[in-house]
């Protein structure tokens, strides 16, 4: 499914059709802290995105924006994420990027 073609539905429809493939095998995690969770998925749709899990909470979080496109963390959670995706937003670009060709992720530093 496209970003562009199918919008925000075809978006969240391909994000939880991966979660049900089996997400904890196929997505690597890249970074934990807090007991928060960092991943991203191999060849995954646009816009360019990591997931983080918090406490059963689970959010799909935009690089170039640090929004949230899907789902929900805590405010403390949702902070302490966006504080750490900032520091780290070319890392996250750059394992964006080899997550599209298949390449392995690069482990980025835990927010201190």
């Amino acid at each position: 499914m496209s970003w562009r073609l199918g919008g925000e539905l075809n978006f969240v429809l391909e994000c939880s059709k991966q979660e049900e493939e089996g997400a904890p095998a196929a997505m690597p995690e890249i970074s934990r802290f807090f007991g928060i969770v960092i991943a991203m998925y191999h060849n995954e749709h646009d816009p360019p995105h990591f997931h983080a899990r918090y406490a059963g909470q689970k959010a799909l979080i935009d690089i170039e924006t640090l929004t949230v496109l899907e789902g929900r963390l805590s405010p403390r959670a949702l902070g302490l994420v966006v504080e750490w995706a900032a520091l780290h937003r070319e890392e996250l670009l750059e394992n964006w990027r080899l997550a599209r060709r298949q390449a392995s992720l690069k482990r980025i530093q835990p927010l201190e």
